[in-house]
């Protein structure tokens, strides 16, 4: 690996030699070299990144560093002589690899890929842990080694062992947590609420996308039959925010699923400082947003979990509204698990009939109308005694009754600027249920009254910072937000008859934003893409102060830019980690020269000098 030089030049000097001197406008500013939008070939088949950062008016060389690819073979982590791993590889409850249909190692790699990637210490060694979003999922340790010039090398690696909890499924974003543990989701849970074996039509079973993609994946990893009747019950394994603590320097780990938490579509669980508070992200059509507060600080498994209710302000751009938590109750992991291993089904906790009018969303007396993801409209009535229960294994739908709003669209990435005292939350599209009049309002309040926008947001919340006594029931944390506003958005652009034509967002501008990330104290707001309407995808610097975007990577054709999260100081230097996910995999497949071509990476762009 070529060592990249700290210092590139001192602005201060040569302000000084040039009769200038330094003014306060330099101090508290971060400014990243710009990427111009890739338009050759060779532009549109790379990962690029900024080569210069300047920091408090100095600047410094950074740029693009792999870390490790899929197929990628290294030495195995803490394992026998000449043991060797393939990163990537997924493997079933006891270990062994899975394989596809043709027989060959099924390597979560084109397609899907690598997804959140944690910088995790572990006295004086270095990890990472990165975890994979592919219908069955998984996570690997990667042993890290840092030369003198901050540059980072990977030199093994082995798989994380999911077998004491179900194993794991579409691993998708996630974050670094304040005491250095990596905390992950699962994203896209079955749709348990269509899962009822002994209905006639069984064609929700014989549906490619939730039988062979994804139920036949978790019974090849636990080793049973993929039957209806196992199908009602074991699709409750998934859908949690998972925990991975390094427990050693030689990269052993513990894996905890906090079943307290709720389970959706988690895109990720965000930790504010507090390390209590938690906010969780719902990745889909007609979700919702949850905060978690837990009993005791660096401890998810017991605690209070919340839904947030929309009340609009505004329907101008991405809108704005005030924010109402509704309780949802308290629930531990281990009541939770204990409900799973027991094998609840959704007809447990609830009862189902057809709808009086599936277009008006009317449903017969006593029974809950709901529009909620992939069950669209739903008449539904909890049974008694099962509130805690379905709190927790139908998050949602539960939220749903007690009045929250399940009308959000794609919602991704949250981050938290501590100046400033606000979250972030990034909304990848502004459309459905967010959408005023959509056929997605049928069956539910239609609390979010918007234009359409494919091209996305990004909202700012602001945080209360105390905790009110006025309150009839005060939520024990000082991290709790009010509102929500439209930050940023992406507009909608015709480039046809251009070098442009395919792209329908300004290319100026985000498109479809996914996950992010925030640099404190230089009011820098990191927005990475997971989108069509750019033929590649970027990721953007945006000032809070002076609110310029700044396109600081673009990844190659068809890849989706996953993971920049923010790494402060790790060994005297900061990291901006990045994965650049199933290159060629959503687009452009004929672009690739080789199979190569197609793995995703694993990287970081940096170093940077250590920002405390």
């Amino acid at each position: 690996m070529t060592p990249v030089s700290k210092t590139l030049v001192s602005l201060p000097a040569l302000m000084l030699a040039l009769g200038c001197t330094q003014t306060q406008a330099d101090l508290n500013r971060l400014e990243l070299s710009e990427v111009t939008v890739p338009l050759t070939l060779a532009e549109k088949s790379q990962i690029r990144a900024s080569d210069t950062v300047i920091i408090d008016g100095q600047a410094y060389a950074i740029g693009y560093h792999d870390l490790v690819r899929t197929n990628q073979v290294l030495p195995k982590l803490h394992g026998r002589f000449s043991e060797t791993e393939i990163f990537g590889l997924l493997k079933d409850k006891n270990g062994d690899p899975m394989l596809l249909e043709d027989g060959s190692p099924w390597v979560c790699t084109n397609g899907s890929g690598p997804d959140y990637t944690s910088l995790l210490r572990y006295g004086n060694a270095l990890f990472a842990v990165t975890q994979l979003e592919c219908s069955l999922g998984g996570a690997y340790i990667t042993k890290l080694e840092q030369d003198n010039e901050g540059n980072l090398e990977a030199v093994a690696t082995r798989s994380v062992d999911f077998s004491e909890v179900f194993g794991t499924y579409v691993n998708c974003a996630g974050m670094t947590t304040p005491w250095g543990s990596h905390l992950g989701s699962e994203e896209y849970e079955p749709p348990m609420a269509l899962f009822n074996p002994d209905a006639e039509d069984r064609a929700w079973f014989d549906d490619p996308t939730w039988h062979d993609a994804h139920m036949q994946s978790i019974a090849d990893y636990n080793h049973i039959e993929n039957t209806a009747e196992n199908a009602a019950y074991f699709g409750y394994m998934y859908g949690w925010t998972p925990e991975i603590k390094i427990t050693s320097a030689e990269g052993r780990h513990r894996v905890t699923k906090h079943f307290a938490m709720g389970r959706f579509a988690h895109e990720l669980a965000y930790v504010m400082p507090d390390n209590r508070t938690v906010y969780l992200s719902d990745d889909g059509t007609n979700v919702g947003l949850f905060m978690f507060v837990a009993d005791r600080p660096k401890v998810l498994s017991a605690g209070t979990l919340y839904a947030a209710r929309w009340n609009q302000t505004s329907g101008e751009g991405a809108g704005a509204a005030d924010l109402e938590w509704i309780n949802l109750g308290h629930a531990t992991n281990d009541e939770i698990r204990a409900a799973i291993e027991a094998k609840t089904t959704f007809a447990d906790m609830f009862e189902k009939v057809d709808p009086i009018d599936a277009d008006a969303g009317t449903c017969p007396d006593g029974y809950t109308s709901t529009n909620t993801y992939d069950e669209g409209l739903l008449c539904t009535r909890l049974k008694q005694g099962m509130e805690k229960i379905a709190s927790r294994l139908e998050t949602r739908l539960y939220a749903a009754h007690l009045g929250a709003t399940t009308e959000l669209r794609k919602e991704e990435g949250i981050t938290f600027n501590p100046d400033d005292y606000v979250l972030y939350i990034a909304m990848s599209e502004v459309a459905k249920g967010m959408e005023d009049g959509s056929s997605n309002d049928v069956g539910g309040p239609n609390h979010i009254r918007l234009e359409k926008n494919k091209c996305g947001a990004v909202y700012g919340l602001n945080l209360k910072g105390e905790i009110s006594d006025t309150d009839a029931s005060p939520i024990d944390s000082r991290y709790v937000a009010y509102n929500m506003w439209g930050l940023i958005a992406g507009t909608p652009v015709d480039y046809s008859g251009t070098e442009l034509s395919e792209n329908s967002c300004d290319v100026d501008g985000i498109a479809s934003p996914d996950n992010i990330t925030y640099l404190p104290k230089y009011k820098s707001l990191v927005i990475g893409e997971d989108t069509s309407a750019h033929q590649n995808d970027y990721v953007w610097s945006f000032d809070l102060n002076t609110r310029e975007l700044t396109r600081i990577a673009t990844t190659p054709y068809g890849a989706e830019t996953t993971s920049p999260f923010w790494h402060a100081n790790i060994g005297g230097y900061g990291y901006l980690t990045l994965v650049t996910q199933h290159p060629y995999g959503e687009s452009d497949e004929d672009k690739a020269q080789s199979p190569d071509d197609k793995e995703s990476h694993v990287g970081y762009i940096g170093p940077f000098p250590a920002l405390d």
